[in-house]
């Protein structure tokens, strides 16, 4: 895994950033864990009759993308180990099943960058940023 994802990990463990997107280790507790296989076995049947919206393998095939996480959006996260170095990996969203987008950075760049773009809505309808907060579970 990535070293700041395992930095992370032993500083935080599992749990939920700015109340929206959930981080837990793929080899974690079982409910998650079991929830992980449940996500690769989904995404791997969409993969084979939607090959051009899934252009990743997921694990554990050779190069297949490992979740790590979720956002309550409805968007699956994984790390794509698309080097031998795990610090190089990217990161693959997959929006509501209905294709990927990948970031080029490192997995604290992409928690900063989600956060930022982050927005809710207070009690009396404005909309903000949101507040960066983590609560472990």
């Amino acid at each position: 895994m990535p070293s700041d994802f395992k930095a992370f990990m032993d500083a935080y463990g599992t749990g939920v950033i700015a109340e929206e997107l959930v981080i837990f280790h793929p080899h974690g507790s079982s409910p998650l864990l079991d929830r992980m296989v449940r996500i690769h076995e989904s995404f791997t049947e969409s993969r084979e009759r939607r090959p051009d919206d899934f252009p990743h393998p997921f694990h554990p095939e050779a190069g297949g993308l490992i979740s790590w996480g979720y956002d309550y959006g409805g968007d699956e996260h994984f790390f794509l180990p698309c080097d031998p170095d795990p610090d190089q990996w990217k990161i693959v969203t997959m929006a509501h099943e209905e294709g990927c987008e990948v970031f080029d950075g490192p997995f604290t760049d992409f928690i900063l960058a989600f956060v930022e773009r982050l927005e809710f809505m207070d009690e009396d309808g404005n909309i903000g940023p949101a507040v960066p907060s983590f609560e472990a579970f």
